[in-house]
């Protein structure tokens, strides 16, 4: 009974999802959940147990910090990786057990759970894969005889894995002459991974080189079970092909010993329910009616195991899907040339398609329905090194997902493709590994706003669940930060430094994602990735740039395409204004009949002109066919002289690009922006009903005033913040050629929601906005100072070798002073592939020498933080009475001008100076942990600079405490007081005279206090939180009391720690992975300001209504 109940909840609960991101939510209760997102909305986590390290207390600890934190669900994982072991074995009972009060405590907390399918990240194995259900592939042996002549004897094996062989066929013919052989053979015949093989075209082939149909002999029935053949040899030369298969050998990693094994057979449904019995339903066993409630979605990570080219049935699979029997061209697999390359390819591409077919429905579709039967959602990564669809096998899963990494733009590519499998196949949820860390990019060193920009690039790709890489589940509390998911990951969890802020950060991805996963994608252009396989989605930011979205979709999908009004609109609800073809002389004739199809209903269609079927099914008629439609469609179009022409009530072009086409369509950008050369802005756009709602992320480290314009017309904007879930109208906004352009003023990393309402009466939006005739809107900037780049060097910075002098074209970048620029091969091409690079900077600003250094991926921006502060003499605010209204923080003459022409000027003849608090304070630092209880700073120095070993290594939480006069004139009608608190490194948590002001993240680390200040003295408090990695360092100028390998594991748990001693070395911390050398570099920690309470006066403009 139970399990029909969880059943019902599980697809209950989706449904759920489904129609309330699908609905017509109303602008009230979007609002209000916007402010109070569901638990829908929420950030997920991977949590890793490693290496056996796990107890009962840790698990209670780390899910309670994380649904204190506002974490929606946590994804299990068991790994080796490279930590000591624990006590407990994987499957072992003492696991059971702790798995069983997992689940109960995650119920108890509201938590969802998720577990990966097998031990380790890849992909679906274990030690209950028996040989005849692992991974297959085609392995052959071969001897040449020469007839007239009996021959008897055995036939050499072929290589044989895992103690396990059979036989597929055993056939002759007469030796081929020379050597020929197909090119490129092993991604061909689906033994490695390529995309958008090109087959051989125009070979020569001798008749005597290439092995006739007709000369083919089928001898398997002659074979004994001991590999002896008997066989009459005719007249002639001729080759004994034995062809047969064996498993792989890959087994699931990186997994622990007991748990690790073959993989099993992505072909075979009768292989994956037996490794279903085996991994998945002793979990179900155990955790009895939380299945499907609590215990509700299973993983399949990305994919990391190789191709596999054969299953046990596979001959009667390819001759369902072919229409031929693939045996005799089986001789293909082994090199040769069976009738003509042309037809060898041909079958090729047949074998290629049939193995994606395969692990589509039998592996990634097959998993998916399991899961349904049990009541249970099913999520992928639907990528890897695997011979099949990355679209349509993500299209399986209830939950697409993707990948993003720290420190580089890798993984962007797969949040594209999750996005796209998304929207086509309409699944509401796309979901991402989020911020994943290499060890030099982790190592503690993470935080909000370090993951603050590529986050919101991730969501500006389509990704609107963040599942965090990784919790390590931490077994212990004597230590800290303790465990590690070995080098890798940034670190999500209880003993991070700043987890008890966390909420904060969280609370802004939620109400992010909350929106992200409302209504549809909106995007102009729909790539089709072809029918070959494997393959994947295109990734093209360049069309991103320059104002144009896009999806990809499969065959699959396409063929159930539909054209209303001119747009490409697909069963998911998503529609396209161009359909994109992929860059390919070869399409099937139903393909290309679904073409005709769509073009005649009126889509316009860019791609070239097809003039053969890449499959031997129908050959050549197939081809005939081919031709004589792509006559019909393309006409005389050559993609060069003749690009484009009508057909039917569509349009096909050839040889344009996708922007050209869409400005003649009349289809304009569906954003832009104009900004500082530097400005760099991501975006995302989505309807929900009749609101159009744009995420607009600012990705560079500097403030950045910036014109938006948006492809909509007749609606009004208002500015959405997620870090807060305030709501404001915006005040400076204007329409033109059917377009809305609205000025933003976007904090360093800063970002926010602009949604177009058209049940809102427009304001008199502003169009100038002047102080002593200079424009208010940019911030007051420094006088220029002289940058000067003495060298730079990109690599490998110890070996000259693989190094790179890059000075020149860093300089030649260097606009007023400043420099922007990306650590990449973009520079000066690849000095050292497959290696993370850094780039060394030696400059001078206005003669002062300075040294920087960053690793290959990251954005270097020198002089540091040139941008991250910024004055602005004024801001514009629609008050809470409708009103537009200067807020002045300097005196000076303003004038205004609104869209109607109306002119206002304010004479604003003096506004207090902002009182710094620079000196003085008084820095409480925790007992026991190195540095002083309480000490004096006289003025704001990061602590790595004191002189105070204590402090300079301090990592964790310090509180500054200072008092201030507040004149009686400051307070009262018309005034604001805000608290800046300048550069804080990296959190802040605010008290004013005891109250609660909330923690701050991210610039600007400003906090509006005018109703918490009274006239004479006021207490100020300040908790400053940084990273791990300063007393890390700080650590290693101590003895060292623990054994390590050289790349920084830890040999073994040291005996003072497995005693629970204390440690003899005096060292603060302890982490399963040695992170840092002595002498490392240390981060700037602290509060460093300058700290400054701003007055400002009100003055209001006009009446809204």
């Amino acid at each position: 009974m139970w399990m029909k109940v969880k059943v019902a909840a599980v697809w209950f609960a989706l449904l759920s999802v489904i129609s309330f991101c699908k609905a017509q939510v109303s602008p009230t209760a979007l609002q209000r959940s916007f402010r109070q997102p569901p638990a829908s909305a929420k950030p997920h986590t991977w949590w890793h147990w490693v290496n056996g390290n796990v107890t009962k207390e840790g698990i209670t600890a780390d899910l309670e910090a994380l649904a204190k934190a506002g974490i929606g669900g946590v994804q299990l994982f068991n790994v080796d990786v490279g930590v000591p072991n624990g006590p407990v074995k994987f499957f072992s009972r003492e696991w059971f057990d702790l798995f069983r009060h997992a689940v109960r405590e995650a119920g108890r907390l509201g938590l969802e759970f998720c577990v990966h399918n097998c031990a380790g990240w890849s992909s679906s194995g274990g030690p209950w894969v028996k040989p005849e259900h692992a991974m297959q592939m085609v392995v052959t042996s071969q001897i040449q005889v020469k007839g007239p002549m009996k021959f008897a004897d055995k036939l050499p094996q072929p290589e044989t894995r895992a103690g396990y062989y059979r036989d597929i066929a055993i056939l002759a013919f007469p030796t081929p002459k020379g050597n020929l052989r197909i090119e490129n053979l092993r991604a061909k015949a689906a033994y490695e991974r390529a995309n958008n093989i090109v087959p051989a075209k125009g070979v020569a082939a001798p008749s005597e080189a290439v092995i006739k149909l007709s000369s083919i002999v089928d001898l398997t029935n002659r074979l004994q079970p001991d590999g002896r053949l008997d066989w009459e040899v005719p007249e002639g030369d001729w080759t004994i092909l034995r062809i047969g298969h064996t498993p792989t050998g890959k087994d699931n990693h990186p997994a622990p010993q007991e748990g690790r094994g073959l993989e099993v057979d992505k072909m075979s449904r009768e292989a994956l329910d037996a490794f279903w019995k085996s991994a998945i339903e002793p979990l179900l066993r155990e955790v009895g009616p939380l299945a499907g409630k609590v215990f509700n979605n299973v993983l399949v990570d990305s994919y990391e195991v190789g191709c596999q080219n054969w299953t046990p049935k596979f001959r009667e699979e390819f001759r369902k899907r072919c229409g031929y029997d693939l045996l005799p061209y089986l001789p293909v697999l082994a090199g040769y040339v069976v009738e003509s390359v042309e037809v060898s390819e041909r079958f090729l591409w047949d074998y290629r398609r049939t193995i994606a077919d395969l692990f589509a429905e039998n592996y990634y579709g097959y998993f998916a329905e399991l899961c349904r039967k049990n009541g249970l959602l099913f999520s992928t990564e639907p990528y890897g090194n695997g011979p099949f669809e990355d679209l349509v096998c993500g299209g399986r899963a209830d939950i697409p997902m993707g990948e993003f990494w720290v420190g580089t733009n890798w993984g962007m590519e797969t949040c594209k493709l999750a996005a796209s499998t998304a929207h086509v196949y309409g699944k509401p949820i796309v979901g991402a590994e989020a911020f994943t860390a290499t060890p030099e990019h982790g190592r503690w060193s993470t935080h909000p706003y370090m993951l603050k920009a590529i986050g919101d690039r991730a969501f500006c790709e389509g990704i609107n669940r963040f599942i965090f890489h990784t919790t390590a589940h931490q077994p212990w509390f004597n230590v800290l930060p303790a465990m590690t998911m070995g080098p890798w990951g940034s670190h999500f969890g209880r003993t991070q430094t700043w987890w008890d802020n966390a909420k904060a950060w969280i609370d802004y991805l939620t109400r992010c994602q909350y929106l992200l996963q409302q209504g549809t994608f909106v995007a102009d252009i729909l790539f089709f990735v072809g029918e070959h396989a494997p393959n994947s989605a295109p990734y093209r930011p360049d069309l991103k740039a320059k104002g144009y979205d896009y999806d990809a979709c499969p065959t699959e999908v396409l063929m159930r395409a539909r054209v209303r009004n001119g747009k490409v609109v697909l069963p998911s609800g998503t529609s396209y204004e161009v359909l994109v073809l992929p860059d390919s002389d070869a399409m099937t004739p139903q393909v290309l009949r679904k073409i005709r199809e769509l073009v005649s209903a009126g889509a316009t269609i860019i791609g070239p002109k097809p003039t053969r079927s890449p499959s031997l099914q129908n050959y050549p008629q197939c081809d005939a066919e081919v031709q004589k439609l792509a006559n019909e469609i393309w006409g005389k179009l050559n993609g060069k002289t003749f690009t484009e022409r009508s057909y039917g009530k569509g349009k096909v072009c050839w040889g344009k690009a996708v922007e050209d086409v869409l400005a003649q369509k009349g289809v304009k950008p569906d954003f832009e922006f104009k900004g500082s050369g530097f400005a760099s802005i991501a975006w995302i756009h989505r309807r929900i009903g009749n609101l159009d709602i744009y995420f607009v992320a600012n990705q560079r480290e500097r403030w950045e005033t910036v014109e938006c314009t948006f492809r909509v017309r007749g609606k009004v904007p208002e500015l959405w913040h997620p870090d807060s879930g305030e709501i404001e109208q915006a005040t400076a906004f204007g329409e033109r050629d059917d377009r809305i352009t609205v000025l933003l003023q976007l904090p360093p990393y800063g970002s926010f929601f602009v949604v177009f309402r058209s049940d809102r009466k427009p304001i008199d939006a502003v169009v100038s906005f002047q102080r002593n005739g200079t424009n208010a809107w940019l911030p007051e900037r420094a006088p220029t100072k002289r940058l000067e780049i003495r060298r730079a060097i990109y690599g490998v910075l110890n070996d000259p070798n693989r190094c790179v002098d890059v000075t020149k074209q860093l300089q030649a970048m260097v606009q007023d002073g400043e420099l922007v620029v990306q650590a990449s091969n973009a520079i000066a091409g690849d000095p050292a592939p497959f290696v993370v690079k850094q780039l060394r900077v030696d400059y001078a600003v206005d003669g002062e020498e300075r040294t920087v250094i960053v690793r290959e991926g990251e954005v270097l921006q020198i002089p540091e933080g040139t941008r991250v502060l910024a004055r602005f003499p004024a801001d514009l605010r629609v008050n809470e009475k409708g009103q537009v209204e200067l807020v002045a923080w300097q005196s000076g003459v303003y004038e205004i001008k609104t869209r109607t022409g109306k002119k206002r000027t304010i004479m604003v003849k003096s506004v207090p100076e902002p009182l710094a608090l620079d000196d003085n304070w008084e820095v409480r630092f925790p007992p026991n942990w190195g540095a002083p209880e309480v000490v004096k700073f006289e003025r704001l120095i990061s602590w790595s600079q004191h002189p105070d070993a204590g402090i300079r290594y301090f990592s964790g939480t310090a509180t500054y405490v200072r008092e201030f006069e507040v004149p009686k004139d400051w307070l009262g009608e018309g005034k604001v007081i805000v608290l800046d608190l300048g550069v804080v490194r990296h959190i802040a948590e605010v008290r004013i005279n005891g109250v609660a002001l909330g923690v701050r993240w991210t610039p600007p680390f400003r906090f509006e206090i005018t109703k918490f200040v009274k006239p004479g003295r006021n207490r100020l408090e300040v908790r400053v939180t940084n990273t791990w990695v300063n007393r890390l360092i700080g650590d290693e100028e101590l003895p060292d009391d623990c054994e390590w390998h050289s790349d920084g594991r830890l040999m073994a748990f040291p005996q003072w720690f497995v005693e629970g001693k204390q440690r003899p070395s005096g060292r603060l911390t302890f982490t399963t992975w040695k992170h840092y050398r002595k002498g490392a570099p240390l981060e700037e920690a602290g509060l460093l300001g300058p700290v400054r309470i701003i007055v400002g006066s009100r003055h209001p403009l006009q009446t809204q209504r």
